[in-house]
């Protein structure tokens, strides 16, 4: 089988080496990333919003399914062009997407559908609104760009904004600068617990969930600093978290299949990935946000225990006969290596050396992000997250210690988070917890 991966990061890094076991991997990809061009029997770099290029290229090829990485390309409509020349893919249409494109829709449809694990909210496109929610609210409130931002449009008082009269002044940036394409602004009530993930396959009524994972956003230790794309990851043996019961999981899954039959009606069937970002709360889970495709870094956590056939899966999602999927009973721990001072880093364009051997034989594994290889085949560090390394062992612990070791054969302008996915992390998370629900 042909399958086509769109998209240069580490994610689909992560994506082409699972589909890699059983099918022949093509990869359009904006930057020349070296792991997805060694796995690839041919690849191109070009424009990811040049669909006629996208397609060109898929035609040439054969391809049968193509499988969409990131979330730029299915706001714009991939899925639907590549459709109207007879490939299918896995990702949902333009229209279904709006569960991550469009926060409104997703809130929206939240409570015209009344799903579960909803949340107190305002969707504004005036100012002046805005501040009056703000002001009745009387609480510490979320604001968000109706619009895609890369993950790093969320601010949340009492983390990047230090009251709501500093929330009101975000919100303004947010008309003036047009921020995620929308003069608008969704402002939510603050959820208090530990924030989780789980991704599911979908092929438009049925659902299958794959382990839960934590990711780590803040840029700085100790969970300090702003929000970024995510530092790192991890999932444990047992598919749960230290701090998530099977009941919580079940019922977070739940608040997902409620979503798909909702978008169903509302908009149009959903095949893909679906991403849902939870919040444990003393209520119970609570929906934050949805992405329209796999996470990143979670997306490592999960493939790296997959224990089934991504090529197949594919073709079941597109065909709509979706029945299961098999995870290993192992723990994972990713870390993203990222430049020196990111996210304001000026270690942009050096060098980058990686001691790929070295990692293999600690039985850990690297997925190359936003770099790019030159002519004399160097890897260079842009100003995002570099390289992710990820290891799978029997406890979260010892995948934590290997991920550690491997991390030292990466040398240049770079950092990690070495305290994501440690005893001590995970320890505070079980007490916050009990703390919460107390």
């Amino acid at each position: 089988m042909n399958i086509l991966v769109i998209g240069s990061g580490a994610r689909e890094h992560a994506i082409a080496k699972a589909l890699d076991k059983t099918a022949d991997v093509y990869t359009y990809m904006g930057r020349k990333n070296p792991g997805l061009a060694r796995i690839s029997k041919i690849y191109k770099v070009g424009d990811e919003s040049d669909f006629d290029s996208i397609i060109s290229f898929a035609k040439e090829n054969d391809i049968e399914i193509a499988f969409i990485g990131p979330e730029a390309p299915l706001e714009k409509a991939i899925v639907d062009e590549l459709e109207k020349v007879g490939i299918k893919s896995v990702g949902p249409k333009q229209e279904a997407a709006q569960i991550e494109t469009n926060k409104a829709f997703m809130r929206k449809l939240f409570e015209d559908y009344n799903i579960d694990g909803s949340i107190k909210y305002g969707t504004f496109y005036s100012l002046e609104e805005a501040y009056e929610f703000i002001d009745e609210f009387g609480e510490p409130v979320v604001v968000k760009p109706i619009g895609l931002t890369g993950g790093k449009g969320v601010k949340i008082v009492g983390d990047q904004l230090a009251d709501n009269q500093e929330a009101k002044e975000y919100v303004k940036e947010i008309f003036d600068q047009k921020m995620g394409g929308f003069e608008g602004v969704v402002i939510e009530e603050l959820l208090i617990g530990e924030e989780y993930t789980i991704q599911a396959f979908v092929d438009g009524k049925t659902i299958v969930p794959m382990p839960a994972a934590q990711d780590h956003p803040h840029a700085f230790e100790g969970n300090k600093g702003p929000i970024t794309g995510g530092m790192g990851s991890y999932s444990d043996k047992n598919h749960l978290l230290p701090f998530l019961s099977q009941e919580e999981y079940d019922l977070s899954v739940d608040i997902m299949k409620q979503t798909i039959d909702a978008i169903a009606k509302e908009a149009t069937e959903y095949k893909g990935i679906l991403y849902g970002q939870f919040m444990l709360t003393k209520a119970g889970p609570k929906l934050i946000e949805y992405n329209a495709r796999f996470g990143d870094p979670e997306s490592m956590n999960v493939l790296s225990v997959f224990d089934y056939d991504l090529a197949e899966i594919s073709k079941q999602i597109v065909e709509g006969t979706l029945e299961k999927a098999i995870f290993k009973n192992k723990a994972s721990v990713c870390k993203y290596v990222v430049p020196d001072k990111y996210p304001n880093t000026k270690a942009a364009d050096t060098i980058v050396e990686v001691d790929e051997e070295k990692i293999e034989q600690l039985d850990a594994e690297v997925y190359y992000a936003a770099v790019y290889e030159d002519d004399n085949q160097e890897v260079h560090l842009t100003s995002s997250r570099a390289i992710a390394v990820l290891a799978v062992r029997d406890s979260i612990k010892e995948a934590e210690i290997a991920c550690e070791e491997a991390i030292k054969y990466i040398k240049g302008e770079v950092y990690h988070r070495s305290d994501v996915a440690t005893e001590e992390l995970l320890n505070d998370k079980i007490e916050h917890m009990k703390e919460v629900k107390s």
